[in-house]
């Protein structure tokens, strides 16, 4: 059975389908401008993820409460992609449908980013009240990128046919990692060029308060140049590719989408539960498992744990990379299952590696002219390249597949918008949830940033057992 036939037999708003226009083969330049800004949006996203926990650790958060900080991104997340969506699906302007949501969330986003890291320098004696506007800034700074992110993905589901559909989301996925590592390793760069890498206590060094600058007017640019370049259809020739959403988007509420949503919805989103928990807890423990396992120490007052923070961004550019190589070799996979399962199983054993490369590695190398062998040591911080390769397999997975998966089960359901923003909920929720439960699951594992490592790893296992329950639309 076809895809169109399968979900005119299954639901109400399909009617008509098969008489929809075939939405034509774009070129590569038009996909890629179709994305170019998320280049952009993701420098934004990569600094807020590689660096809110050392924020709030040199601001004076305590470990335990560390997660705590990190619900506020999702919570927005969750709250403001649904809105996003269901709101663009009814909004047609000179601008286009997806687009003005895209520029306002970036301008907000650029205005944030000058302000977050300045929180310890505003003047504010109370360590509390200083968290507090650290709070509000993270809470404004995530619901700008979430505005600014979701319309991407919409545009993909909009403008593009089943056949590029793939093609279009590895384009999105390289651009993403490409902005992570430019995002990732900018306050390594900055402290390699000369600038503070330490700043008074409880106030955020210049290295990350310059980083967030420049990542601020390389977004807007960006953002800019897809407004520009990227032309998207009237609601007549709109109409005309989806026949069966022009007629019916405005008679369902989001309570009946999901009660009509098909099974690969939420297939799919069970298995997200368990990637974004991983994901969450190594963003918020991270920095500390590095410090520890490298450097010695988790105290944000030494010289030791900010450079153990730039290193935590050079190894988060590394799984960018490696992201990027591995977002090449996944359409070659003929069952987008074993591909998927199988990166998220490799991305579960670089988390179980990081607290692993505790100690200078020593390695017998043979001379090639002599014959004789040596002794050379390997320093643990390049051996972290290790883990963090693996988890970039699985990033980049989750970059392209459950999109891959879930709009084209969506095809001919309509309300293409409101359905990707509400399964942004099954990259929210698990990172609510997850962060509620950081600070006990640290207790439990004693304490140890580094054994939330084997934590994260454990649930990107579970998360790859959990894709053989997907049924996946051909």
């Amino acid at each position: 059975m076809s895809l169109m036939n399968a979900c005119s037999d299954h639901h109400p708003l399909t009617r008509g389908v098969n008489n929809m226009k075939q939405k034509p083969n774009l070129s590569f330049w038009k996909l890629w401008n179709l994305s170019f800004g998320f280049f952009g949006v993701q420098i934004a996203y990569a600094l807020q993820s590689a660096n809110i926990s050392r924020i709030f650790r040199t601001l004076g958060a305590d470990p335990h409460d560390l997660s705590f900080f990190w619900i506020l991104p999702p919570l927005m997340g969750i709250l403001v992609q649904p809105i996003v969506g269901t709101f663009s699906d009814k909004t047609w302007t000179r601008f286009g449908r997806r687009i003005p949501y895209l520029f306002i969330g970036a301008a907000m986003a650029v205005a944030v980013m000058c302000l977050l890291p300045n929180a310890g320098s505003l003047g504010l004696r109370n360590v509390t009240y200083v968290l507090i506007f650290g709070l509000f800034a993270l809470m404004l700074l995530d619901t700008s990128i979430n505005m600014a992110m979701q319309p991407f993905k919409m545009m993909v589901g909009d403008m593009v046919n089943e056949e590029q559909k793939a093609k279009a989301y590895s384009i999105q996925s390289f651009l993403c990692n490409a902005g992570s590592v430019v995002g990732f390793v900018f306050p390594f760069f900055f402290a390699w060029i000369g600038l503070k890498n330490v700043a008074p206590d409880g106030v955020v060094p210049d290295t990350v308060v310059w980083s967030f600058y420049i990542g601020a007017i390389i977004l807007i640019l960006c953002v800019l140049y897809t407004t520009l370049k990227v032309k998207e259809w009237p609601p007549k020739e709109y109409a005309e590719y989806n026949p069966s959403t022009a007629q019916k988007e405005e008679k369902a509420n989001w309570f009946t989408l999901l009660k009509n949503a098909p099974s690969t919805f939420w297939t799919v989103g069970l298995v997200q539960f368990f990637c974004w928990a991983a994901f969450l807890y190594m963003w918020t423990y991270v920095v500390d498992a590095v410090s520890l396992t490298v450097w010695g120490t988790a105290d944000p007052k030494t010289e030791a744990y900010q450079e153990a923070a730039n290193w935590t961004g050079i190894l988060y550019a590394v799984q960018a990379m490696g992201s990027v190589a591995w977002a090449t070799i996944l359409p070659r996979f003929k069952n987008r299952k074993m591909a998927y399962a199988s990166s998220l199983v490799l991305g579960g054993w670089g988390f179980a590696l990081i607290p692993f490369f505790h100690f200078s590695f020593p390695v017998s190398v043979v001379d090639a002219p002599t014959g004789e062998a040596f002794m050379m040591v390997i320093q643990a911080q390049y051996l972290q390249f290790i883990p963090f390769l693996l988890i970039g397999c699985a990033w980049a997975a989750m970059l392209a597949m459950p999109f891959t998966f879930v709009t084209n089960a969506l095809q001919g359901y309509g309300h293409m918008g409101a359905y990707l923003g509400l399964f942004n909920g099954t990259i929210c929720l698990p990172q609510i949830v997850a962060a509620l439960c950081g600070g006990t699951i640290l207790h439990w594992v004693g304490s140890d940033q580094g054994h939330m490592m084997y934590v994260a790893g454990g649930l990107l296992v579970a998360g790859a057992l959990s894709v053989s329950l997907i049924k996946a639309s051909k």
